[in-house]
This record gives structure tokens, sequence and C-alpha cells, in this order.
């Protein structure tokens, strides 16, 4: 008899359900990673350090749907702090269009959030 027609009939709902049980888990992990990165941002102070701007990157991601295709741009700079430690940001294209490597100024940050940044 082996592998017939039965059979896959009785494993495709198995197979079905592991997947949508994995694609659930999926959205739901990185929902409450976003609204946990979102809250602990929010408990976090507002802090203006003077910073030096390192470097820039925007990260280009293009996705098909229904035959088109969608691309998604996201800007990243990256600020050193006067104790050297770095870190990166996320900014909106025209924030980011306005800041240059090299840059010497205040940046406003709350948690991961860029809140600013001003030339001095």
């Amino acid at each position: 008899m082996g592998f017939g027609f039965d059979f896959m009939f009785n494993v495709f709902p198995i197979i079905f359900i592991i997947m949508f049980v994995i694609i659930l888990g999926t959205f739901i992990f990185t929902f409450v990673k976003s609204l946990s990165q979102w809250n602990k941002n929010n408990k976090s102070p507002r802090l203006t350090v003077p910073a030096t701007v390192v470097s820039k990157r925007a990260d280009v991601s293009s996705r098909r749907h229904d035959g088109h295709t969608h691309r998604s741009t996201s800007y990243f700079v990256t600020f050193q702090v006067e104790s050297g430690d770095r870190m990166e940001l996320q900014l909106q294209g025209h924030e980011y269009g306005l800041i240059v490597e090299g840059d010497r100024g205040m940046v406003t940050f709350q948690g991961t959030r860029f809140l600013g940044f001003e030339r001095t």
C-alpha cells in the first residue's frame, strides 16, 4: 500500500495547522517585540548630547504584490558621543537629507527614537 492518497489527506491538515501556528507565532512575536520597544522608548528619558555624525546608510527593501514592486527605504545615521560610544538611530528621509557625515552638534533622542539634530 505505502504512501497513498489517503495518507496525504490525513497529513495535510496537520501540516496546515503547523504552518499556521508558525506564521501566527512569528506575527505575535514581532508585534510584542515592537510594542515592548515602543514602551521602553516612552519610559526612557529624553537626552540631548554632543555628537558627531560618523556614518549614514539607507536600507531599501522591495516587495512584490499583485504584479507590482513596492519599494520602501529606511534611513539610519550613526552618531558618536563624547564618551566614544556610537548609536545608530532611524530617521525620516527629510531629516536624513539634512545631515552630512562629519557634522557636529547636539543629538536629541529617547531610547532608540531619534528626536532631532542641531548643528553647532
